[in-house]
């Protein structure tokens, strides 16, 4: 896997050792950030469900403030912490959260973000996580923010 562009456009992450994490592909990352260019300067990006954490340091390569990578799995936040060492990417930039998507949305947060993606789990039900995103009492996005999930069909 391979970072498309930006800062740290051309270089190679690690990919996960097993097939249990399913990574979106450069050529979907591509034309999501195509779509989503105008929104990532200076942004506060979440990256739900993150796996190798390819689509937050595709964030912070384009230019995103911050990222926040969140995943279940604790060897999943090995591997972004891995990722975000090997291209050198500065501790004040991220940080990775080991929890559920669903604990992570239901609760309340200092800051919020202004682009969030979610991809969880083809498997999975979205309505709890995108429920939380809509509650009028959610923080989870900044005035205008921009929430991606992405669904097998």
């Amino acid at each position: 896997m391979r970072i498309i562009s930006g800062e740290y456009g051309g270089r190679v992450i690690k990919s996960p050792p097993d097939s249990r994490t399913r990574p979106t592909s450069d050529r979907l990352r591509e034309t999501l950030f195509n779509v989503i260019a105008p929104h990532i300067e200076d942004a506060r990006f979440l990256d739900l469900c993150s796996g190798t954490g390819a689509i937050g340091i595709e964030a912070v390569s384009r230019g995103a403030s911050h990222v926040t990578f969140v995943d279940k799995s604790r060897r999943a936040c090995a591997l972004i912490e891995e990722n975000l060492d090997l291209l050198g990417i500065p501790e004040e930039k991220t940080e990775v959260l080991s929890n559920t998507a669903e604990n992570f949305t239901g609760r309340k947060h200092e800051k919020g973000w202004d682009v969030a993606f979610f991809d969880p789990p083809y498997d999975t039900d979205y309505g709890i996580v995108l429920f939380e995103f809509g509650t009028p009492e959610s923080n989870l996005l900044n005035g205008g923010g921009t929430l991606v999930a992405e669904h097998h069909s």
